[in-house]
């Protein structure tokens, strides 16, 4: 964990210390603070981005956990529901954790992102959410494109170990 996921695994433990309401109780941002499953498919060098239409970056898939939800249960719906496919093994523990003021064209709000790693082969049939998404591509890490993409891609791909 790098200093700065430190930072924020210690405010998102505080948040959820605090008592506030954890999952989004409406769209777009009510509470300003909520839970998400971030999930990032991965194929050894590879991994699948979606081009997100309100936030206009490339990044993994994944959703707002909804009450009564455990998140990984949210990767699991989300994947079927975005990608329209299964995880082919169990959804372990989160890789890393992130606090990020969101971006796009709606109403801006704070997401705390926990950030899972789904292992599929690129020749995964993907059938994408047109609504959500402008597209997915596979990328290999050295074509990731950084400078539109969530401002903690870097760090997670340094962390898958790719």
């Amino acid at each position: 964990m790098d200093p700065l996921e430190a930072q924020h695994r210690a405010d998102a433990l505080a948040w959820v210390d605090s008592g506030a309401e954890l999952i989004r109780q409406a769209k777009p941002a009510t509470p300003p603070k909520h839970l998400v499953s971030y999930f990032a498919v991965v194929d050894g060098p590879h991994i699948l981005l979606v081009d997100h239409k309100n936030a206009q970056l490339w990044l993994p898939a994944g959703g707002h956990v909804e009450p009564g939800e455990h998140p990984r249960e949210t990767v699991t719906r989300e994947l079927q529901e975005e990608l329209g496919f299964c995880a082919a093994h169990a959804i372990g523990p989160p890789l890393m954790i992130t606090c990020t003021d969101t971006v796009g064209l709606t109403a801006g709000h704070t997401d705390v992102s926990l950030w899972y790693v789904v292992h599929a082969s690129k020749a995964q049939p993907i059938h994408f959410d047109a609504n959500e998404f402008n597209a997915v591509k596979w990328f290999a890490i050295a074509d990731i494109p950084f400078a539109r993409s969530d401002p903690h891609m870097a760090r997670f791909v340094k962390k898958l170990g790719l």
